[in-house]
């Protein structure tokens, strides 16, 4: 009973939206009303600044990081862990304290990658530092880095329910940046500034 309640503790978990609460706290504009209207880490460092960005992401990773290290240190099996990966995930898409309206979900993927396996997700995080020091688009960047976890899940942790639920995740994350690629594409998507 306890496991089949852990993937409902993991969507609201995530449910709880970093960016907002940040951005609250540190008396900034909703990011949803504001940029590309995005409550994501991205958005809050373009008109917040890096210190709510770094909070931000921060929070997005730990939102990831937690249920799912929660399901493992109970001993959940591989099943359980998947749903509770998905469940975070989808919390941070949408999540059912802000309307449904979640950000796109690169660093809560992290975190929950991360959290299954430490080396999957330090190559998701250097994938996405090459892409982005090579070509300076963070949308690039997490796309660059959704297509390849999937593999790098199951380099680490051959477990068909965690690739299946990597695969949803990278899916959902490509889907979620459809404009973000639209831009590329077109040329007119905004560049990182280091």
């Amino acid at each position: 009973m306890l496991f089949d309640l852990l993937p409902v503790l993991a969507y609201l978990i995530a449910s709880i939206s970093s960016a907002i609460v940040v951005t609250r706290i540190m008396g900034l504009q909703d990011p949803r009303e504001v940029g590309s209207r995005n409550p994501g880490a991205t958005n809050v460092l373009r008109y917040g600044g890096k210190v709510a960005a770094a909070a931000t992401l921060f929070g997005d990773v730990l939102k990831g990081v937690i249920p799912v290290a929660l399901a493992r240190a109970l001993g959940a099996s591989e099943t359980i862990i998947a749903l509770v990966m998905l469940a975070a995930f989808l919390g941070h898409l949408y999540p059912v304290f802000h309307g449904f309206r979640g950000g796109k979900g690169v660093a809560t993927a992290l975190g929950v990658v991360s959290a299954v396996n430490i080396w999957a997700g330090l190559l998701l995080i250097a994938t996405w530092v090459i892409v982005s020091l090579l070509f300076r688009y963070s949308s690039l960047s997490a796309i660059s880095a959704a297509i390849l976890a999937p593999a790098y899940v199951w380099w680490r942790v051959p477990s068909r329910q965690i690739l299946i639920a990597t695969g949803i995740m990278a899916a959902l994350l490509l889907w979620r940046h459809r404009s973000n690629i639209r831009k590329l594409m077109a040329g007119t998507e905004s560049r990182i500034r280091f």
